[in-house]
C-alpha cells in the first residue's frame, strides 16, 4: 500500500541547513494502523506533509497505490497522490455552518466538481450521495447528529465529523496528526473508537502521528520512534514505547509559595447557556455561584468535560465575556479592579495578562518575530498611555479604546466578529498599538527563546514551517516576550 524508501528532506536556512528526514526508509500494509512517535522537532510533521503531497522532498522515493512519487514529480503526479490520501489536523475546525449531513454530502459531490456546494434535488444521483454521507456519519458514530447544526457539536463530535469529511474523499491512506490531543478523556475516546471503527470496517491503511503513549497503545498495529529525521525503532508498539518513555525524565513538583497574596477573586458567578433545535435542548451550560481566588505565582488548572464551561470561564475571566450574575476582580497596584465594568485601570489590567487560545491563534502569514513585534505592541510598558494620547487625537474616548483593547485579547475568530459589530477594522490597532521594531523585539524574545529552549531561528519562520511542539513553544513565547503577570 505503501512504502517509502530512502526519503530525504533537509530545510534551508538563513546561516544553515536542517536535516529534517535522513534517508528513512518503511512501508505499511493494506489496513495497518502505523504510529509514529517522537519529540518535537523530530520529523514527524515534515514526514506526514511529505506523504500528504503538501511538501517536496530532496532524494528517495514513495510508491503509494502503485504510484511513485520522486523529488521532480510533474503536478499531474503530485495531484494523483494528493486524492490517494487524507489528512486530519489536530486543529483542523474548517466546517461549513451548516448540517453535519450536509458538510459530509459536500465533501462526497466535490469528488465529481472538483470544489464543495450542495447538490440539487435534480442531480440523477441526489439520493445515493446522502445515502453514502450517512455512511460516513455511521462509520464515526454521528448518525444521531446528522440533522444537527455542525456549529453547535461538542468538540469530539466536531473532530468526528471532520474525519468523516475526510472518509468522504475515499482516500486508500488516512493521515492522522494529533489526534484528539487536546481533548478531555470522553472526547478523546470518542475519536479514537471512531477511528477504530473506520480500520475495522473500510479496512482503510492509517498513519498517525502522536506524542501521547495512550493513543499508540490504543490505535498502533506497528510504531516507529522518528528522533532527529532518523528511524530508531520500528516496531511493536509496547516495546517501542518502553523505549521511547525511558528517555524521558521525571517532573519535578515546584516549590510552594507560602507569602503569597490572592491576585484574582470570583465572587457569586453564574452563566447560563442553551441552544435549542428540532424540538429539543440540544446544548445548555449552566456555571451557578461559583467562588474561588487565584494566588500570585501559583499554577491554576480547570478540567472538566468537553462543553462543561471552561472556555466561557475563562472568558469570563479576561473580561471578554459577561457573566449572567457575579463579580471578578483583579489586584493591581494594591487596588481591586473589576474586569466585568469599566474603569480607567481595566485597561492597565489587561496589559499584564497573556492568553493562548486553544487553537493558538498564530497568523499564517506572519513570522515569528512579526508577531511577537505585535504583542509588544499592545502588551508592552507604556503602550497604554501612548495608545491614550493617539485616541484623544483621533477623538477617541476612553471608554471605547478600552473596547478596542479588549479585542487585542479574543482569538481570531471573535476579534473578526466584534470588529465588524464596531464598524472598524483591525488597522486601528496600527495607529493605537503600533508594533516594536524587529531589533528591539529580538532583545525581548531572545532570553525567552532560551527559557523555551527555542532555537533562535524559529523566529523568522512562519507557523506553517513549525513543528507540532514548536508552535506550542512559539506561541508561548509570544506571550512571555510580554512579561505578563498574568
Amino acid at each position: 500500500m505503501l512504502q517509502v524508501e530512502n526519503l530525504s528532506k533537509t530545510y534551508r536556512l538563513k546561516d544553515r541547513d536542517i536535516e529534517a528526514l535522513k534517508n528513512i526508509s518503511f512501508s505499511t500494509k493494506p489496513g495497518e494502523v502505523l504510529g509514529i512517535v517522537g519529540k518535537s522537532g523530530g520529523g514527524k510533521s515534515t514526514l506526514m506533509k511529505i506523504l500528504r503531497g503538501m511538501e517536496s522532498f530532496d532524494s528517495g522515493r514513495i510508491i503509494m497505490d502503485g504510484i511513485t512519487i520522486l523529488p521532480d514529480s510533474s503536478d499531474d503526479v503530485v495531484r494523483k497522490q494528493m486524492a490517494i490520501t487524507a489528512i486530519h489536523l489536530q486543529r483542523d475546525f474548517a466546517l461549513w455552518t451548516e448540517s453535519a449531513l450536509k458538510n459530509v454530502v459536500r465533501r462526497v459531490y466535490s469528488r465529481k466538481m472538483g470544489y464543495e456546494v450542495l447538490p440539487t434535488p435534480e442531480d440523477s444521483d441526489y439520493d445515493e450521495m446522502y445515502n453514502e454521507a450517512m455512511y460516513y456519519l455511521r462509520m464515526v458514530g454521528l448518525e444521531n447528529k446528522a440533522h444537527h447544526l455542525a456549529t453547535i457539536l461538542s468538540g469530539g463530535e466536531k473532530q468526528r465529523l471532520l474525519i468523516a469529511r475526510q472518509l468522504a474523499k475515499k482516500p486508500k491512506i488516512l493521515l492522522l496528526d494529533e489526534p484528539a490531543t487536546m481533548a478531555c478523556p470522553a472526547t478523546k475516546q470518542e475519536v479514537l473508537d471512531a477511528v477504530k471503527n473506520v480500520n475495522r470496517e473500510m479496512n482503510l491503511t492509517i498513519i498517525v502521528v502522536s506524542h501521547l503513549p495512550e493513543i499508540h497503545e490504543y490505535l498502533a498495529d506497528r510504531l516507529i520512534w522518528l528522533e532527529s529525521g532518523e528511524i530508531v525503532a520500528d516496531g511493536r508498539p509496547a516495546e517501542v514505547l518502553d523505549r521511547f518513555m525511558a528517555g524521558i525524565a521525571e517532573s519535578e513538583p515546584l516549590k510552594p509559595r507560602p507569602d503569597s497574596r490572592p491576585l484574582i477573586k470570583v465572587r457569586g458567578l453564574c452563566k447560563r447557556n442553551y441552544v435549542v433545535g428540532t424540538g429539543e435542548v440540544l446544548k445548555a451550560l449552566k456555571m451557578e455561584n461559583l467562588n474561588f481566588e487565584i494566588f500570585e505565582g501559583e499554577i491554576t488548572s480547570f478540567i472538566g468535560n468537553s462543553g462543561g464551561g471552561k472556555t466561557t470561564l475563562l472568558k469570563i475571566l479576561q473580561g471578554i465575556k459577561m457573566p449572567d450574575e457575579g463579580s471578578v476582580c483583579y489586584r493591581y497596584a494594591d487596588k481591586w479592579v473589576d474586569m466585568l465594568a469599566y474603569s480607567p485601570e481595566r485597561m492597565d489590567v489587561r496589559r499584564t495578562m497573556g492568553i493562548m487560545y486553544q487553537e493558538f491563534a498564530l497568523y499564517s502569514g506572519e513570522t515569528i518575530l512579526d508577531q511577537i513585534a505585535y504583542q509588544l505592541g499592545v502588551k508592552g510598558n507604556d503602550v497604554i498611555e501612548y495608545a491614550r494620547s493617539v485616541a484623544e487625537e483621533m477623538g477617541i474616548s476612553d471608554k471605547v479604546l478600552d473596547v478596542i483593547y479588549t479585542l487585542t485579547d479574543m482569538s481570531e475568530e471573535d476579534a473578526k466578529a466584534a470588529f465588524e459589530a464596531l464598524g472598524l477594522t483591525r488597522d486601528i490597532f496600527n495607529d493605537l498599538f503600533p508594533r516594536f521594531p524587529a531589533t528591539e523585539a529580538q532583545k525581548f524574545a531572545k532570553p525567552v527563546f532560551k527559557l523555551m529552549s527555542l532555537d533562535p531561528e524559529v523566529m523568522w519562520k512562519l507557523p506553517d514551517q513549525l513543528s507540532g511542539g514548536e508552535r506550542v513553544r512559539a506561541s508561548l513565547a509570544i506571550l512571555l516576550a510580554a512579561r505578563p503577570k498574568i
